[in-house]
């Protein structure tokens, strides 16, 4: 079996067996970001976490696959997928819409450059 190691202080100690700290240790809550899914603020954990809940969405980069649960599909009918479309562009600052068409238009523009196509 393969042991682990954990450095302390610049010392090497087997997982487990390290020395603990005497003191309690505190998290400190997340910094306000603006949410990628209504473009509103979020400035806590307890927020976060309920605001992933509200939308269906989970963290990515933390889970055990194993350990999640599948969800049942929600309805993504064209008629819905139109729906959220039109909520996040009403989300969106002037700006940031002024962004978003201008990355359109240049992905546009990339793909239109005179490539050969898989018929030519």
């Amino acid at each position: 079996m393969r042991k682990s190691y954990v450095q302390v202080n610049g010392k090497l100690y087997e997982k487990g067996t390290e020395p603990r700290s005497a003191a309690p240790m505190v998290m400190p809550d997340i910094a306000p970001y603006k949410s990628m899914i209504t473009g509103e603020v979020i400035k806590s954990r307890s927020q976060h976490r309920e605001h992933l809940q509200k939308h269906g969405c989970v963290e990515v980069g933390n889970e055990v696959e194993h350990m999640l649960k599948p969800r049942p599909w929600k309805d993504h009918s064209a008629e819905s997928r139109k729906e959220l479309i039109r909520a996040q562009v009403d989300a969106m600052s002037h700006a940031e819409f002024k962004r978003a068409l201008q990355r359109d238009i240049e992905r546009v523009k990339w793909n239109s450059r005179g490539l050969p196509r898989a018929s030519d």
